[in-house]
């Protein structure tokens, strides 16, 4: 069974960057994928990056991780470039989604600027290799 766990960026907002990547890798130890709305700072990302490979183990194998951000990249005029800056300097960097995921459940994740296609290891293949190696 797949679960998805949404969170929303008020849960996080008002947390340290610490908090904040503990906080969503232990969601994602649980195997379930997380939908961040917004996404995280490009040293959070960095910095949940190494946490996870020091997290490394037998049970637990990495992550998944893709940002989606549909405003990004496309042209925006001075005003609504400016109306973004002020919304994400008031309300935090909500625009977006972060998708976090087991890399046990997880096989692939492909972006394009407007879509996340992800891919999920299929249990029943995995159930039949470990009867099979016992």
């Amino acid at each position: 069974m797949l679960t998805l766990r949404f969170v929303p960026y008020h849960e996080i907002e008002y947390l340290s960057s610490a908090r904040r990547i503990h906080k969503l890798l232990d969601v994602v130890k649980e195997n379930k994928i997380v939908l961040l709305e917004g996404r995280l700072k490009k040293e959070e990302e960095t910095d949940l990056i190494e946490i996870t490979m020091e997290n490394i183990d037998d049970k637990f194998k990495g992550i998944e991780l893709a940002v989606i951000n549909p405003e990004k990249g496309k042209n925006q005029n001075v005003f609504r470039k400016a109306k973004t800056r002020f919304r994400n300097a008031l309300l935090g960097n909500r625009q977006g989604l972060t998708v976090i995921g087991p890399a046990t459940v997880v096989s692939e994740i492909k972006k394009n600027p407007d879509k996340i296609e992800l891919y999920t290891q299929d249990e029943t293949k995995k159930k039949k290799k470990l009867k099979n190696k016992k």
